[in-house]
């Protein structure tokens, strides 16, 4: 095994710690990732048997890399361990190439969802990928992301199918069956690699239209090519392995095409065979030809005759030895080989070589072995079967059968050896591979005087050799040394191998490193830079001193240097506070590019304390702990609380458990909040809101939500009327007349994006135009959006887009007011009724009349411009300088308004989503100055003022427009058996969710359900699932799928007899704010309870000395 000569040393010279690694062309650096559930732990631990880590009879079961409690108790991988392994590549005799040995560093990351952003680190430390896929499963939804992150950090895949052994002992299928399974399974992945990969071209061809010089010379062509020959699985390339991790076998189509030739089963050469090994073809032994194999065929095709038969047969052979020893079989599902009844009541005996059915077993052996040097030897005549079963002590049916197979077919060398073959060396992956993910970032321009020494000049060319260095990974003792950190961890003390370490806390941080470049060394110094470094020049506060460590899976142990093309563990960075990071012995260096995985935490909860005094134990805890796990975010509020958000709930029970257990320094007790679900304010159409005209002059009452508390008591609400909103700067400097409605997706997609495609947004379009008064029945998509995007002022990425109305920009409502007060018309009754209805005020004249003039110009134009606008512009100095004043002064005040405003909804305090904020007029109260006959604002105006002006309007607008919730949804997929589908069902009806799919698993009878679940309603899903369906569904998968809105009015109370009769009274409910249970209105409550805010029905009490029995 790899490091074996030093596990009994507690330290290392620099000469025998730079002889156990090797140079980058022969080393490999590689993950395994999968679904949860496929195998991947199962197939470190044969890898990791190879080496003598762990015994022959436990490889399979250990579970090796799986160390921490919480792992072994649920059977799951939560963090990625690493482990160093030692092979010796035997080069085939027909590539007569010599021997090579390799040093292939090994991670095994989660298949979980929760534990998503684990994998995400692996790939970057990485070049290739081990993809695991469950023959009998398939691609599931996991395994679609898996190879979308694959892809996205340009890892080198080799697809492992696993689990084939069950496709003959649980579906009980013929080897044919299985032959066409597999076919068909390899087809799908690399129609899901294939579509993945148009979708990336489709891309990048519509980045580059608007690029000029777009020629058909495209440099990238070849790249794309090879990128296309990585994502295909082909079995003849030897880049598809069939497996059964758990009994340690596995092939290739080469080895064994070589296998058969070298035995002289089949006469063909391997370069041959291999191409029509696995297809549609088959062997005549007679005429030793090769000829295409018909479905309809009673002869078996070559793959089902010389791969899978021999394996068909040896399984039968064992189950026969074992039921015929009285040990009883369990392999096959449908109970073909039956116990043997003589044996009852006798004690069962050891399997041995003459036990019935270890001849056909011996016989089969010789057949088809990929067996080679150096891996253990099969056994050839009934003694050394007997000696072998001995020494290994096999005494059950899976022990006998895991010592043969992993000698017929031995797992650990060809997947090792396809790692070799397959995937690229650092060094080439470096260079040509994945140039782009290991790519240093680009400093910012520096200003001279920030950097006067070194010159900007030396700077640049240090950093263009550690560019150089980096490409080549280049390992001489003269390059500049370049690692980078992917993540941190935190590791008990007990298990790191360094006798200079000392005392301390119980758990150490140490961060998993790729030595990109150079060589890294224990007690050097080195600049720490992490991912938003952007200066040409490091501080010497950067610089820490490390400590190195080898990563042996659970145990860790201290080595003087490291070369590039390694990984390791490095200590002494976690008061960094870093997720990740760069080190680099030059202070000019940068840090990695990196990538963004998308991946956001979707649980979140409020931890404190229990005893005060424990409050700084547990701050320093969390900082630990957010930094140990790239996927926890920590944030502190303004209300003192500490925010811990996780993947998911299994992510998050265990880091409750790290923080008590490793991250605190004293046991302390927690108190945890229930889960914190995030909500959207948005707002939905009236129902004549698309008539312009009429909608304005409608006599109708306000909504129940402004009139009730604490939603009446909003500042300026009661200037707001129908989504419409005349806010009053203080002291009355200013007006601005503004209208809130809602913005559909697919408009603000296509605002957002510069680009209308018109079949997704016609309809929407053409609702705006109306609602708006832009005459959209008479008016084409084009214009309309056109019209739009002119008149754009900000958009944001949740929805909500800030315009100004052409009659705004054309200076048709925007006016100037000069009066004696220096102030705007503020009318004493409702501020948006008709200006006709307003009572003339002498005492402020011209105000007054600016004031109706302004109305009536909205109503008159809506969103257009006047087609005549020299009449209805005032060439006026006070209207052009109240113009200037608002395009210099307070535009752009207003759209730090508008982001105020959208932050925080008036409903429960949480973002607005949605919505379509249009300025539509605007005056001002100007006074004349006397030295330059200019006008300038009658009073103070800060941008400030104009803020929060437009902040309250927003808000009062949105209070007077119908309010609704938007929930986020998660997508969840299971799977499940045929008699747990009605409970299954009942479970998600009661939780509002929607299926969306359910498809049978080919040759199975399960079914695979995926469905659209509300966030509120996914907390305890899965105790809820086993207990109802009595654990015959699997885990449920969530992540994060879409936003909707819960098309529910949370203020809407029973007004007509027949809904009194059918939700009741008020008064019998006990309610005041509705007489029916309202889900959105809960949902409202909850949160503003949770934020401290006041609660609607905690305000008013009716009927209070009446006992309320009745409840619906």
């Amino acid at each position: 095994p790899i490091y074996t000569q030093h596990r009994q040393q507690q330290t290392m010279s620099s000469s025998s710690s730079s002889s156990i690694f090797l140079p980058p062309n022969q080393t490999r650096l590689v993950t395994i990732a999968a679904h949860v559930d496929h195998g991947k732990t199962t197939l470190a631990d044969s890898l990791i048997e190879s080496n003598g880590i762990i015994s022959e009879r436990l490889a399979g079961t250990l579970r090796y890399l799986d160390f921490l409690d919480e792992e072994r108790r649920r059977g799951i991988t939560m963090r990625a361990s690493a482990i160093g392994l030692r092979h010796r590549y035997m080069a085939p005799k027909q590539q007569k190439a010599e021997s090579l040995d390799l040093v292939v560093h090994l991670l095994d990351s989660p298949g979980h969802t929760d534990f998503s952003t684990e994998v995400s680190s692996s790939l970057q430390c990485c070049d290739g990928c081990l993809l695991v896929i469950d023959a009998v499963e398939g691609v599931c939804a996991r395994t679609h992301q898996v190879i979308r992150e694959a892809h996205l950090h340009e890892m080198v895949p080799i697809l492992v199918i696993n689990k084939v052994d069950r496709l003959c002992t649980n579906l009980c299928l013929t080897p044919t069956e299985a032959y066409l399974r597999l076919r068909g399974l390899i087809e799908t992945v690399n129609a899901t690699c294939a579509a993945m990969l148009n979708s990336k071209q489709a891309e990048d061809d519509s980045e580059q239209q608007d690029e000029t010089n777009n020629t058909n010379d495209n440099p990238d062509t070849p790249i794309m090519t090879q990128e296309e020959e990585n994502w295909t699985f082909e079995p003849s390339k030897g880049n598809v392995i069939f497996a059964s991790a758990l009994y340690g076998w596995g092939f290739t189509v080469p080895s064994l095409a070589r296998s058969l030739f070298r035995s002289k089963t089949v006469s063909i050469k391997p370069v041959a065979l291999k191409q029509c090994l696995f297809g549609d073809f088959k062997y005549k032994e007679g005429d030793k030809k090769v000829l295409k194999w018909k479905s309809d065929s009673s002869e078996d095709p070559l793959f089902a005759q010389y791969a899978l038969q021999p394996i068909w047969e040896m399984y039968e052979g064992v189950a026969t030895a074992a039921a015929s020893s009285g040990i009883g079989t369990s392999l096959f599902a449908d109970g073909r080989i039956l116990s043997n009844t003589s044996a009852a009541g006798k004690q069962p005996s050891k399997i041995k070589a003459d036990t019935p059915g270890m001849d056909q077993v011996l016989e089969i052996a010789q057949i088809g072995s990929t067996s080679s040097k150096g891996s253990p030897a099969m056994p050839a005549t009934p003694e050394q079967m007997d000696a072998i079963l001995a020494r290994i002590g096999a005494s059950s049916e899976e022990a006998v059968l895991r010592c043969i197979m992993r000698r017929y077919r031995p797992l650990s060398n060809t997947v090792l050896d396809a790692v070799y073959e397959i995937l690229p060396s650092p060094a080439m992956a470096a260079t040509k591979v994945r140039s782009r993910a290991l790519a240093l970032a680009n400093p910012k321009i520096v200003e001279a005087e920030e950097t006067p020494n070194p010159t900007a000049t030396a700077a640049t060319a240090a950093l263009q050799e550690i560019r150089a260095a980096v490409e080549a990974c280049n390992a001489s003792a003269d390059a500049p040394a370049v690692a980078h950190i992917c993540k941190f961890m935190a590791v008990d003390r007990s298990v790191i191998r360094d006798p200079q370490l000392g005392d301390g806390e119980k758990s150490v941080i140490l961060g998993l490193s790729r030595v990109l470049s150079g060589t890294l060394k224990t007690g050097s110094e080195y600049y720490v830079m992490g991912p938003k470094h952007s200066k040409s020049v490091s501080s010497e506060e950067q610089k820490r001193q490390i400590r190195l460590y080898l990563l042996m899976g659970s145990s860790f142990l201290l080595v003087n240097e490291v070369p590039a093309g390694h990984l390791c563990a490095i200590q002494n960075l976690d008061d960094l506070q870093l997720k990740t990071a760069t080190l680099c012995e030059s202070p000019y260096g940068m840090p990695l590019q990196g990538f963004d995985s998308g991946i956001r935490p979707l649980v979140k909860v409020n931890v404190e304390s229990v005893d005060p005094a424990d409050t700084y134990v547990l701050e320093h805890g969390l900082v630990k702990l957010s930094s140990a796990d790239s996927a926890v975010e920590i944030t502190a509020t303004a209300k003192g609380e500490r925010i811990l958000a996780c993947l998911g709930e299994i992510h998050l029970e265990q880091s409750i458990l790290d923080l008590k257990n490793i991250y605190c320094e004293k046991d302390i007790e927690l108190r945890i909040s229930d889960p914190i679900v995030e909500f959207g304010e948005t707002t939905t159409w009236f129902e004549d809101e698309l008539d312009f005209g009429n909608f304005w002059e409608r006599p109708s009452a306000p909504l129940r939500q402004s009139t009730i508390p604490p939603y009446n008591e909003e500042e300026g609400l009661e200037f707001a009327l129908h989504g419409r909103s005349r806010t009053i700067l203080s002291g009355r400097a200013a007006a601005i007349s503004l209208r809130v409605v809602p913005l559909p997706k697919s408009v603000h997609v296509a605002l957002q994006s510069k680009k209308l495609v018109e079949e997704e947004c016609k309809d929407d379009l053409l609702v705006m135009a109306k609602a708006l008064g832009l005459n959209g029945a008479n008016m084409d998509p084009s214009a309309i959006f056109e019209t739009l995007s002119q008149s754009l002022a900000v958009i944001d990425e949740f929805g909500n887009a800030l315009v100004e109305s052409k009659a705004l920009s054309s200076g048709c409502t925007i006016k100037g007011v000069v009066s004696d007060a220096g102030e705007i018309h503020v009318p004493k009754n409702d501020i948006l009724a008709s200006p006709e209805e307003e009572p003339t005020e002498a005492t402020d004249t011209p105000a007054t009349e600016v004031f109706k003039v302004v109305g009536s110009q909205i109503r008159k134009l809506g969103f257009q411009a006047d087609s005549n606008p020299a009449e209805m512009v005032d060439d006026s100095n006070d209207d052009s300088g109240a113009v200037e004043i608002w395009k210099d002064q307070m535009r752009h005040s207003a759209i730090a308004g508008f982001q105020m405003a959208v932050r925080a909804g008036p409903i429960c305090e949480e973002p607005v989503q949605g919505i379509l904020v249009v300025i539509e007029g605007v005056e001002v109260a100007l006074t004349k100055s006397p030295d330059d006959e200019s006008y300038k604002p009658a009073k103070l105006m800060t941008s400030g003022m104009v803020a929060s002006a437009i902040r309250s309007g927003i808000r009062g607008a949105l209070l007077t427009r119908p309010s609704r919730l938007l929930e986020r949804h998660f997508r969840l997929t299971l799977h499940s058996s045929l008699e747990a589908l009605g409970s299954l069902y009942s479970v998600l009806s009661r939780r509002r969710g929607k299926v969306l799919n359910d498809s049978m698993v080919d040759g199975t009878d399960l079914l695979e359900i995926s469905a659209a679940l509300p966030h509120a309603e996914s907390f305890g899903l899965a105790p809820e699932l086993f207990r109802q369906t009595s654990g015959q569904v699997t885990a449920p998968e969530l992540v994060f799928s879409h936003w909707e809105r819960l098309d529910e009015d949370p203020f809407w109370v029973p007004t007509s007899l027949e809904e009194r009769e059918d939700f009741g009274e008020n008064l019998q409910n006990g309610d005041i704010s509705t007489g029916m249970s309202n889900i959105a209105l809960n949902y409202i409550r909850k949160v503003r309870a949770r934020k401290g805010l006041v609660v609607d029905s905690s305000r008013t009490v009716e009927a209070a000395e009446k006992q309320r029995t009745m409840k619906r």
